[in-house]
């Protein structure tokens, strides 16, 4: 059974108006605002300390649990850090989805309706507005090649990431490992090490003549001697990323065959990190519509807020 847990997907235009009618129209789904810990009446009580801060006294209750402590500064911060200190000589910042540009109009203007509707100002529920849901399952159904199930085969999440750290949470033991391509984007390794599991890296290798020669994404080659060797018996997981960030690299119908055939074999969950899935020159296969026996074993993320040009919206 595929699991299409979150949706930000982007679709051609032609899909678009089909898909946004009902989900705008239904309200845009829950959106959580994180809570300030530090608030008040928190700094009034410890005026000394800052909640999580590098002045708390590490043998203090109110340290960080041992799984986030650890943690360092992403990869994103140091860029945004660097663009900001040099003003004189912009750095343009071509890691994130920044765009220079508002979203369609159109776009705009369903979510500005949406906001004058009652329901849309209201709790949705926990797996998202079965309008949005609905919608979803029509948009996919015709790749899949047969009717999703909005009701057990869709899920929405506050963005991809939470979609991704979602379906860590829910099949990650302590010890359980998870294996990944490398380059890969940066939150997967966070994700996975949350719930206890261990990062198994298997490089994807660039052409030989890259440095010098012009080269195409494809060329990005996975040694599958290399990741057979990966995979032992404490494997849960495997991260595939197509089309790859930030490769580029969007993975043959053979690659995609080779490994969910090794999935198979070895029991392992796929989580196929799709977000990019509109984004592409050359063609584009799911690894979920391979065969039942893959489709049973995966889970495919998607955002629209690439194509929308509205990643900040994390719908």
């Amino acid at each position: 059974m595929v699991r299409l847990t979150r949706f930000h997907r982007a679709l051609p235009r032609n899909d678009i108006a089909g898909l946004l009618g009902p989900y705008l129209d239904g309200g845009i789904s829950h959106v959580l605002r994180p809570i300030a810990l530090s608030t008040p009446s928190i700094l009034a009580a410890a005026p000394q300390r800052r909640l999580f801060g590098s002045a708390m006294d590490k043998t203090s209750k109110l340290k960080p649990a041992a799984r986030v402590s650890g943690q360092k500064q992403d990869v994103w911060s140091f860029v945004n850090e660097a663009a900001a200190a040099s003003p004189r000589q912009p750095i343009v910042n071509m890691g994130q989805g920044f765009f220079g540009y508002n979203p369609p109009g159109f776009l705009l203007q369903a979510a500005k309706e949406a906001l004058d509707r009652v329901d849309c100002n209201q709790y949705s529920p926990t797996k998202g507005r079965p309008r949005l849901r609905r919608a979803i399952a029509d948009a996919y159904s015709p790749f899949w090649g047969r009717r999703i199930d909005p009701e057990t085969e869709v899920t929405i999440t506050t963005g991809a990431n939470e979609g991704i750290l979602s379906a860590f949470m829910a099949f990650i033991e302590p010890g359980d490992e998870v294996i990944v391509f490398e380059p890969f984007f940066d939150q997967y390794i966070s994700n996975i090490e949350m719930p206890g599991g261990k990062v198994v890296y298997v490089p994807m290798h660039p052409p030989e003549n890259g440095a010098t020669e012009t080269s195409s994404a494809a060329e990005w080659r996975i040694d599958f001697d290399e990741l057979e060797k990966a995979i032992t018996p404490k494997t849960k997981m495997i991260v595939l990323n197509t089309p790859h960030n930030p490769v580029g690299k969007v993975f043959s119908k053979d690659e995609l065959q080779r490994i969910g055939d090794l999935c198979v074999k070895n029991e392992i969950i796929i989580l196929s990190d799709e977000v990019y899935d509109r984004l592409y020159y050359v063609p584009f296969t799911r690894v979920a519509t391979l065969s039942p026996e893959i489709e049973a074993l995966t889970l495919t993320v998607g955002s629209a807020g690439k194509n929308f040009y509205a990643t900040g919206w994390r719908v």
